[in-house]
């Protein structure tokens, strides 16, 4: 049996991999990298810029961001000015830049006051991205979000707000320890559609104690009530360190019939599906701006547990779940001086293999894997690289569309299995070894 074979035996839910390699393969970096070192080779004309809020009202059950629930003011403010002393220091790393998408995340951005958001976006500017001609996102919480930092996210031009409901049933968010009320999520995306923001991203969740194929389709109605621009639907998943603990195969069968019944839903109202995860409406605008291509562009993160990716390096703040751990991190990143911002003291260096590797896990989980722009970047061909695909094909998984290596709606609903599957001997060793914190 091969090891795909095995893996099909088991849960199709094993990681998400929104990243290569995944963060808990990162380790210190001894010594410590010039930061003008990590960006030397590096395009700069198509850079992704993202700032981190390490910041919650409250911690959901399910979560293992990076984030601290009801930090103190002066706890903020420290972590604030810690901010600015490290875009200072990367914007004179970086030299001339381009940034082609922004985006700030956390953590819950909005949980900063109308002063705190103002200093963030005058950070951006400092680097060069207005969200005028910047393409930028920003989530907001049901919470946190009120009409003066709706209108301060208006007038600073950001043309995207993405919101966490996760369900549309107290029940249900009451399961994952989320107190949110349905009224006040539905009085939230009033003001965001009233706003006029281009594009509204709402995340559910599926999976959870108690949630039905009924109930989840509820909440799919409530959301398409709003006529968001794209739909994020996330399987429940069970993190270390967190509050949520269970597993078995029935959980398993439950969670993909759901993802089942939301990607049909979604589909027959007319939504295409992206990956295993996303929908875009049709009424959804066209990208503007530069191109940004995540296979090969770079990515830009600031603040404490944002990641940054060059073609050779990926960097981080070192990464932790449980509460006490965050803060400790959170303290030390604030403490920090405005040369200490010029290292890259913990992360993970690709050598050429796991460049290929990269480009085909984020091509694959995607669009696909376009075997010209494969061979363009790096002279060999991806079958050639990776014969494990044809396992894919051979279980129905994957596929050649018009000279593009796909999933196959089987294989899409196993991106999670198949990201995995997916990573080098040595990304998996680490993440072995990984001590979660």
């Amino acid at each position: 049996m091969t090891r795909l074979e095995s893996m099909l035996e088991g849960t199709p839910y094993v990681a998400y991999l929104y990243g290569y390699p995944h963060k808990t393969a990162y380790r210190p970096l001894t010594p410590a990298l010039p930061l003008e070192d990590v960006w030397a080779k590096e395009r700069r004309d198509a850079l992704f810029l993202y700032l981190h809020v390490p910041f919650c009202e409250m911690r959901c059950g399910f979560c293992n961001l990076f984030t601290a629930a009801g930090p103190k003011e002066d706890v903020v403010e420290a972590w604030l000015a810690a901010l600015k002393r490290e875009a200072h220091r990367v914007k004179d790393a970086l030299g001339a830049t381009t940034f082609a998408r922004a985006a700030i995340g956390g953590g819950t951005p909005t949980l900063l006051d109308v002063a705190g958001l103002e200093t963030v976006f005058d950070l951006a500017a400092e680097l060069g991205v207005d969200p005028r001609d910047v393409p930028m996102s920003v989530e907001v919480s049901p919470e946190t979000v009120d009409a003066d930092k709706v209108a301060l996210l208006k007038a600073r031009g950001v043309d995207r707000v993405s919101m966490g409901v996760q369900s549309f049933l107290e029940a249900e968010v009451a399961a994952v320890k989320r107190p949110q009320k349905t009224a006040q999520v539905e009085a939230t995306l009033d003001l965001l559609r009233s706003a006029g923001f281009p594009t509204l991203n709402l995340d559910l969740i599926y999976g959870i104690e108690g949630q039905t194929v009924e109930t989840f389709l509820h909440s799919l109605e409530a959301a398409l009530r709003h006529s968001p621009e794209e739909l994020y639907l996330y399987p429940l998943y069970v993190r270390p360190l967190t509050f949520l603990g269970k597993k078995s195969r029935a959980w398993d069968d439950l969670r993909l019939s759901l993802y089942r019944t939301g990607r049909d839903f979604l589909l027959s109202r007319g939504y295409t599906q992206v990956s295993m995860r996303m929908f875009r409406a049709a009424h959804a605008p066209a990208a503007r701006g530069a191109v940004y291509r995540c296979q090969e562009d770079g990515m830009v993160g600031l603040g404490v547990g944002a990641r940054s990716y060059t073609g050779t390096v990926h960097y981080s703040s070192e990464y932790a779940v449980a509460s006490r751990e965050v803060r400790g991190i959170i303290q030390a990143y604030s403490e920090r001086d405005t040369a200490s911002f010029g290292e890259v003291r913990y992360g993970f260096v690709l050598d050429a293999a796991e460049q290929r590797h990269r480009h085909l896990v984020l091509s694959l989980l995607a669009e696909g894997v376009d075997p010209g722009v494969y061979r363009q970047r790096f002279g060999t061909e991806p079958k050639a690289d990776f014969p494990m695909l044809a396992e894919l094909e051979a279980h129905g998984l994957a596929r050649d569309v018009d000279g593009v290596f796909q999933l196959t709606p089987a294989g899409v609903e196993r991106s999670d299995l198949i990201g995995p599957w997916l990573d080098s001997e040595a990304v998996r060793a680490r993440m072995t070894e990984y001590a979660w914190r």
